[in-house]
């Protein structure tokens, strides 16, 4: 069985969650300027968690690929009223907060998250680690070569699979011993990884269990579905659900989206098909 341990309180992640993405960047990817006030990001969070979300992932800076880097005092200043505002509105929220930097991520934890969720694993700011270990939380671990500026000229392996298992591996045997618990990875599709190597992993996603940590799977309408099928990020939710679901029977306990709904849909058509003999 995996469980995190979320503000003191324990979630079972073996029955797999849904992490519902809050962007509040002007330029991501899918929803960049969308929620950009209090109102429309309290609407949000709230049409999430009615529709089944367990984690909230808050981010304010852009990974996508070639996004303008901001500094830490914009993004600072992008985050942490809505933790701020969130936890006021949502007593009970689970908040992940979507940052490399430690501070920011301290500073958030502080104001009620209760998940690190870093895509450079510790490689962007050398604190981090040391943070995660003092404040005692779920950290999520994603592999990415270089930074999001660079990683997509950062995409040669030796054997992708066994390289981000070995890449995790060493990541994971560090985090312990600075006695960090509960450790979360993510294979980071589209990160440093050429189509091939998205859908390697995704077939593959089942060799991760062998770290004996949860798995994330963060598909959601990215550009190794909707390119292939000459569509637009707009209309790959069905894409979205359709890869979704080949995580969830490959070993994914926690799906990362922009659509709860579909997403807790999709963990309930899994779950019923593992139930039956």
């Amino acid at each position: 069985m995996f469980s995190i341990n979320c503000n003191g309180k324990l979630i079972d992640v073996s029955s797999p969650k849904v992490m519902g993405i809050l962007n509040i960047t002007p330029d991501s990817f899918f929803d960049g300027g969308k929620y950009n006030n209090p109102q429309s990001i309290v609407k949000q969070v709230e049409k999430m968690l009615s529709e089944g979300a367990t984690f909230i992932d808050v981010g304010a800076y852009s990974s996508r690929p070639g996004a303008k880097h901001i500094s830490e005092k914009e993004e600072k200043e992008r985050i942490l009223p809505v933790i701020k505002l969130l936890a006021k509105e949502f007593p009970q929220i689970l908040m992940s907060i979507d940052t490399f930097r430690s501070e920011i991520a301290e500073a958030c934890i502080n104001e009620g998250a209760c998940i690190i969720n870093d895509i450079s694993a510790g490689n962007m700011d050398e604190n981090m680690f040391t943070t995660v270990a003092k404040l005692n939380v779920p950290y999520i671990i994603m592999h990415m070569k270089g930074t999001p500026q660079n990683m997509q000229k950062n995409c040669s392996y030796n054997h992708v699979v066994n390289d981000v298992i070995f890449y995790f591996s060493k990541k994971i045997n560090e985090l312990r011993l600075l006695g960090v618990n509960d450790i979360i990875t993510d294979v980071g599709f589209g990160f440093s990884k050429k189509l091939e190597h998205n859908y390697k992993l995704l077939k593959h996603l089942e060799l991760f269990k062998s770290l004996e940590v949860p798995t994330l799977a963060g598909l959601s309408r990215k550009s190794m579905l909707f390119k292939p099928l000459e569509i637009t990020q707009k209309e790959a939710l069905n894409a979205t659900t359709i890869a979704n679901t080949i995580a969830l029977l490959n070993g994914a306990n926690i799906l990362r989206v922009h659509d709860v709904k579909e997403a807790v849909e999709a963990i309930k058509i899994v779950e019923l098909l593992k139930n039956v003999e």
